[in-house]
């Protein structure tokens, strides 16, 4: 059995009673970076043996993770924070998993995008979440193909790129498309800045950004 637990992406209260049910009774927590993982299970007092899992090493153990869920051990998947396989680890093992009929169970929980797409302001009938746009090759042809969406983007960034982000957006779709750019989601700081791409990034470049970014973007027709 395979278990995806959504992590906090800030507050440590986000966390489910069920999550921390199945974090106790596992064998295994397979964790996307051991130190970030321990510092949740202790201020739980959940003592578990944790297993490094993450896009470095994904492929090497793969098969080997695969073996011991077949021989009956049970296993749960911990990224940094949100739910394993958005944007993080996870796709591969449970593509296996189920190829060799070994059960996956996906809780509920913490995903960022979610309150960063219901808070935007903009239309959450219809929405593409696209995760990181590539860093180079593929990039221009993304952002091209993005500026015709018509469904709200809700897209992942980080601090670093966010201003050249939104500024290749501007270029692309238009100053004065509308967005949302949301960071420290659940923490103390929580910031939802809301208006044109040209103001939103106006405001970012003035600012040291720290914290993970959502950015929602209005589509073509709204």
């Amino acid at each position: 059995m395979l278990y995806l637990v959504p992590s906090p992406i800030g507050n440590l209260q986000d966390i489910t009673l069920r999550a921390l049910e199945v974090l106790r009774n596992v064998d295994v927590i397979l964790a996307e970076d051991t130190r970030n993982s321990s510092r949740l299970l202790n201020h739980f007092q959940i003592q578990k043996p944790l297993t490094p899992y993450h896009q470095h090493n994904e492929h090497k153990v793969l098969q080997h993770l695969v073996d011991q869920l077949a021989t009956g051990k049970t296993m749960a998947v911990l990224t940094d924070a949100g739910t394993p396989g958005i944007s993080d680890p996870a796709f591969l093992l449970v593509r296996e998993c189920i190829r060799h009929n070994i059960r996956v169970e996906c809780l509920p929980g913490a995903t960022a995008f979610v309150p960063a797409l219901v808070n935007s302001g903009l239309p959450i009938n219809r929405f593409c979440f696209e995760g990181f746009l590539p860093l180079k090759k593929g990039r221009q042809t993304m952002l091209k193909k993005l500026a015709q969406e018509e469904r709200t983007i809700v897209l992942y960034e980080s601090p670093m790129r966010l201003v050249k982000t939104l500024e290749e957006m501007a270029q692309y779709f238009g100053s004065e498309r509308q967005c949302c750019v949301s960071r420290e989601l659940t923490k103390m700081f929580e910031e939802n800045k809301r208006g044109t791409l040209a103001e939103v990034a106006g405001y970012f470049k003035e600012k040291i950004v720290k914290g993970e970014i959502v950015i929602v973007v209005a589509g073509t027709e709204q």
